[in-house]
């Protein structure tokens, strides 16, 4: 079990849908926080608005983490703090849709930067750490669409694809350190990745409000997965049923796909 009272948590894309609930819920959870986005502006707001004593957030580190650069300077910052994070949360994400060709090129490389280089920027970057103090946990958040590719998502899909291949070897190489690594696939939440632009549509695709899941009930069940160590987590209904269709019973995923599109049209 990983014991989340006291411990040191480091939260990228804190000013999120999901960071914010990760940032109000790890701290119920007695944790810790270095929380970081972006925004230093938005972060020092989030810290006010979730009440949080001083001595709870070590720090709220501006970063853009499209780039070397970026995540270079978050390392750097926490190391500065003089405390190594216990669980690390790469939670940044962005999402354009479109098809590939309507996309331009600037706009997909940014979701890979951000969604799959990032997270093994930082975890190559902590990793020595963690590895010579014996503990730690990595926790990525990917996405059901790391299991299924989805029309319209094609640099989004290949970045959780990717962030789920990353995470899965990267749990067998630390496995003899005790260090764990859990992989997250959330179904669409209701966060602002919702509202991320689109190309070449017409009239905007928007998913129907009664398919997106709560993302207060995303966190909770990403906690209660990292608190038990799981590898794979699947924090909602529908992406366990999808996980599972694609597993077993992988003819009807066309299917599925065809209906899914039709109801974000």
């Amino acid at each position: 079990m990983t014991d989340l009272n006291q411990a040191l948590v480091l939260i990228t894309g804190a000013d999120g849908g999901f960071g914010r609930q990760m940032t109000r819920q790890f701290l119920a959870a007695g944790s810790r926080l270095i929380i970081s986005d972006i925004d230093e502006r938005r972060l020092s707001d989030l810290q006010t608005h979730t009440g949080a004593a001083a001595d709870r957030v070590l720090a709220t580190i501006a970063a853009d983490l499209s780039g070397e650069e970026g995540c270079r300077l978050l390392y750097d910052e926490v190391m500065k703090t003089g405390a190594i994070p216990d669980v690390i949360v790469n939670n940044a994400g962005v999402g354009v849709a479109g098809r590939l060709d309507h996309v331009p090129q600037d706009r997909w490389e940014r979701v890979m930067q951000i969604n799959l280089l990032a997270p093994m920027r930082l975890c190559q970057l902590f990793m020595p750490h963690l590895i010579e103090r014996g503990s730690g946990h990595f926790v990525n958040i990917s996405s059901i669409a790391g299991w299924l590719g989805t029309k319209g998502m094609t640099s989004y899909c290949a970045a959780k694809y990717g962030l789920r291949g990353f995470s899965e070897a990267l749990a067998g190489d630390l496995e003899e350190f005790d260090i764990k690594v859990s992989t997250v696939y959330p179904f669409f939440s209701r966060t602002p990745i919702l509202e991320s632009d689109q190309f070449g549509y017409e009239t905007r695709r928007e998913i129907p409000i009664d398919m997106a899941t709560d993302p207060s009930d995303v966190v909770a069940a990403i906690i209660k997965g990292v608190r038990a160590n799981r590898n794979h987590i699947f924090p909602d209904r529908t992406a366990k049923q999808l996980h599972y269709i694609t597993r077993f019973i992988p003819w009807i995923v066309p299917i599925l796909a065809r209906r899914l599109d039709e109801k974000i049209n």
